[in-house]
């Protein structure tokens, strides 16, 4: 039998686990803290991502973009105009560079001005 079944038997004492669950939990936070921080700024980029594409889409364009070209977003006249020509060759404030993807998304090369404030101004929220 694997317990006693005599009063003359060894004593069951039963094993201490504090230390096992207090290890246990103290990595289980600091593993789930850390994923969350993760999501956090995964989430964060995204909207970013959405925002200055839902800008850049919203903006006057005059021609067909090419897949694969870099053109740069200026305010002109309290708009927003997609250009081809360089922000040293204009002299309109200039907002950011991209270059279209064959996804049809806007990767963001260079930012001249902080988005937060451009998609608060311009009404773009989050998802």
């Amino acid at each position: 039998m694997p317990y006693p079944v005599s009063t003359l038997s060894p004593k069951i004492v039963p094993n201490d686990l504090s230390t096992f669950k207090s290890r246990g939990i103290s990595q289980i936070e600091r593993e789930l803290q850390q994923k969350l921080v993760q999501m956090r700024e995964e989430y964060v980029a995204t909207i970013e991502h959405f925002n200055w594409n839902k800008l850049v889409y919203e903006a006057g364009i005059n021609f067909e973009p090419i897949v694969g070209e870099t053109y740069h977003l200026y305010r002109i006249r309290g708009g927003n105009i997609l250009s081809m020509i360089a922000p040293d060759q204009w002299p309109y404030p200039h907002l950011a560079s991209f270059r279209l993807n064959v996804d049809r998304q806007w990767e963001l090369i260079k930012a001249s001005v902080e988005g937060r404030s451009l998609f608060t101004d311009e009404g773009v929220t989050d998802l």
